[in-house]
């Protein structure tokens, strides 16, 4: 699996589900020490990505949000 903080192409929701996954998997506990180190340093990669792009998105309401209330 790869240990890159970014997924492009997937969407947060898809990254959401990738993560909830990978803690099934780990929660079932049959993979060897050195599958789940790198399952588990997936799903901290996948959530630090979750993370900040739902952080950007928040940006983005906040701006468009201060935007409208100025227009009015």
């Amino acid at each position: 699996m790869a240990d890159t903080n970014e997924s492009p192409g997937k969407t947060i929701e898809a990254e959401i589900e990738e993560l909830q996954k990978i803690v099934a998997q780990l929660e079932e506990n049959k993979d060897k020490l050195e599958e789940s180190l790198a399952l588990y340093e997936r799903g901290v990669a996948l959530s630090q990505n979750i993370k900040k792009r739902i952080t950007e998105v928040e940006t983005k309401v906040e701006i468009l949000s201060k935007r409208s209330r100025q227009s009015e």
